[in-house]
C-alpha cells in the first residue's frame, strides 16, 4: 500500500512538472505574438424603447370567514395505573464457584525394554 501512495504522488509531481512546463511555453508563445488591430466601431440602431404597463388594478377584497374555534385543551392528566406484577421469585445467584471437572490424562504404556 505504501509503494502505491509513493508511485501516485511520484506520478502526480511528474504530472505537475511537465504540465507547468507546457503552460510557460505557451504563455511564452502568447507574448510573442503581435498586438491586435483594434476592432472598428459599428454603429448600432438605438434600442427600443420599454413599453408601457398597464396601470395596476386593485382586486376587490377578499370575502370574510368565520373561522372555526379550535378545541380546548385539557389541563390535567388522567392518573394511569399499571396492573400489579406477578409474585414470581427471582431466581437465586449462586455464591460459590462449582469445581471444574478434570479430564484424566492418557498417559503412553510402559516400555517393556530398557535402553
Amino acid at each position: 500500500m505504501a509503494l502505491l501512495n509513493n508511485f501516485f504522488i511520484a506520478f502526480s509531481m511528474i504530472a505537475l512538472f511537465l504540465s507547468s512546463i507546457h503552460m510557460t511555453l505557451a504563455a511564452r508563445q502568447l507574448l510573442q505574438l503581435p498586438t491586435i488591430p483594434n476592432l472598428p466601431n459599428v454603429n448600432l440602431p438605438p434600442l427600443p424603447t420599454m413599453p408601457t404597463l398597464p396601470n395596476a388594478v386593485t382586486l376587490p377584497p377578499l370575502p370574510s370567514t368565520q373561522m372555526p374555534t379550535l378545541p380546548t385543551i385539557p389541563t390535567t392528566i388522567p392518573q394511569l395505573s399499571l396492573p400489579p406484577l406477578a409474585a414470581a421469585s427471582l431466581p437465586t445467584i449462586p455464591t460459590t464457584i462449582p469445581s471444574i471437572p478434570t479430564i484424566p490424562s492418557l498417559s503412553p504404556p510402559p516400555s517393556t525394554t530398557s535402553p
